[in-house]
């Protein structure tokens, strides 16, 4: 454990960060299996009801990095507590919402309460765990967020089939209310207090620019599809790229004037950072697409329930979750090639699941296979990434981390989903293709892994070698940020 805010609890204090982050992933998936009931319940039409699913994984997305800086200019604590407290009344609000308008925006409240929330659990990771301790919460945290996405489809499946007291949809939120009231209650006792200190000021025209940019390139990702990608989507995507570019020549005129920028850049240049990025955005677009693709094709290719689709992907949870715990005992050299490991195992997965058109038991037993390799390397380079960034570059690194994946898991979704879609022939041809397209994507992920090693080892001996002379606490920082 890290000295730093004095945890006093580190078990406690792992519980209610990973059970925040569980909250968030669930609903990030529950909506999806409740849409019908939805429908059935307010009448809304097509647009609001793509918004009711979408709209919260809108401001989850572009309000992520801003989270996460607020997190070190306000305190962890106390923004976790904050977006904990407003994701729980947003929950009550969308489970007693009476039309379409309130349910919509008591969703756009709740994933922003969620981008305050889930930046603080991968900081808090970063700055209170050192060496195998921090290897062993992202372990967890990785468990957590798989484990979250395909929950939120089996416990929607269950809720809404159960019609709890006759009320439909609406306990798919409501359940979040008494789970919220116990974990605010129990992070005011467990979570470690707040270091004093004078808070940064905020770069609110870095907020508007990078907001602009990833509303900008979300909007037509999550929409463009069902609407058939009409010009405005194509408009968006290219008007995002300037906007961004404006945002990074934004944070380097702030950061050389020594102020405070919305992200270091410089954490982003850092190689190893980069390609473990790179990496887990490959991997983490097929995992969200398959999700997608893999209820399609079980549902109306081969006519199993909604269940049956949650259901099959038990193994694939399970899987990851024993990934990140197993990564720490493993050997070093091991530990090393995780990464490529891992994403040869989940190219295999793909390419078997999709040629042997595997059902029942065998596509239990590969899609297993699947969880643990993902699990493998994004465990493994989230520890890399983490080894190779100083504790106090822990925000930057939580909220680029997260909205990477999120944006990830976006474009993941509209590319292999319209590709899936769009593609002639029986269900089972365009189910083949697809999964042989993530298995390419896989082992894309695969060499970016590799070469984040390279990088990791032509910097290794470059770092020993400036700190040699240093000041002691420079040396220690820099030992205790390559522990993992």
């Amino acid at each position: 454990m890290n000295s730093s805010g004095d945890a006093a609890h580190p078990r406690g204090m792992l519980a209610v960060l990973m059970l925040g982050q569980f909250m968030v992933n669930v609903d990030t998936a529950i909506v999806n299996v409740a849409g019908p009931s939805i429908q059935d319940g307010l009448h809304p039409s097509g647009a609001a009801l793509q918004l009711v699913v979408s709209g919260y994984t809108l401001t989850y997305a572009v309000l992520l990095v801003t989270g996460a800086r607020l997190g070190d200019a306000r305190g962890h604590r106390r923004m976790f507590l904050l977006g904990l407290a407003a994701f729980t009344a947003a929950s009550l609000a969308c489970g007693v919402a009476p039309v379409t308008g309130a349910l919509v925006t008591a969703r756009l409240v709740q994933g922003a309460a969620g981008a305050l929330m889930v930046p603080q659990v991968l900081s808090g990771i970063q700055i209170h765990f050192t060496g195998k301790a921090r290897a062993r919460a992202q372990g967890l945290l990785v468990m957590t967020l798989s484990g979250g996405a395909v929950a939120g489809q089996v416990l929607g499946g269950v809720m809404v089939s159960a019609d709890l007291f006759g009320l439909g949809w609406r306990p798919v939120f409501l359940v979040n209310v008494p789970v919220g009231i116990a974990l605010l209650a129990a992070g005011a006792r467990l979570l470690p207090r707040d270091a004093g200190g004078g808070a940064a000021r905020l770069d609110l025209g870095g907020v508007a620019l990078l907001s602009a940019g990833v509303l900008l390139a979300t909007v037509p990702l999550i929409f463009g599809r069902e609407a058939g990608w009409p010009a405005w989507t194509w408009i968006c995507l290219a008007a995002s790229a300037p906007v961004l570019a404006l945002f990074v020549r934004r944070q380097r005129r702030i950061a050389a004037r020594g102020g405070s920028p919305l992200v270091d850049l410089g954490v982003l240049a850092r190689p190893v950072v980069a390609w473990s990025l790179g990496s887990i955005a490959l991997a983490t677009a097929t995992y969200f697409a398959m999700l997608f693709v893999l209820a399609l094709y079980l549902q109306q290719g081969l006519g199993k329930s909604a269940m049956f689709s949650g259901l099959v992907l038990v193994s694939w949870v399970a899987a990851f979750g024993v990934a990140g715990p197993l990564l720490p005992r493993l050997p070093s050299r091991l530990t090393d090639h995780a990464p490529v490991i891992g994403y040869l195992i989940l190219a295999a997965a793909y390419l078997t699941v999709g040629l042997a058109h595997a059902d029942g038991a065998l596509l239990v037993v590969l899609l297993g296979f699947g969880g643990f390799g993902l699990g493998l390397g994004f465990a493994s380079q989230l520890g890399r990434a983490s080894a190779d960034v100083p504790a106090r570059f822990a925000p930057d690194l939580s909220g680029v981390v997260n909205t990477n994946s999120q944006l990830s898991a976006v474009a993941g979704v509209a590319v292999f989903g319209t590709l899936y879609l769009g593609l002639g022939g029986t269900h089972r041809h365009a189910f083949t293709v697809v999964m042989v397209a993530f298995a390419g994507t896989a082992v894309a992920a695969c060499a970016a892994g590799f070469a984040g090693w390279l990088a990791a080892r032509r910097e290794r001996p470059r770092e020993e070698h400036r700190d040699q002379g240093s000041s002691p606490a420079r040396r220690a920082e820099v030992t205790a940020s390559n522990r993992v």
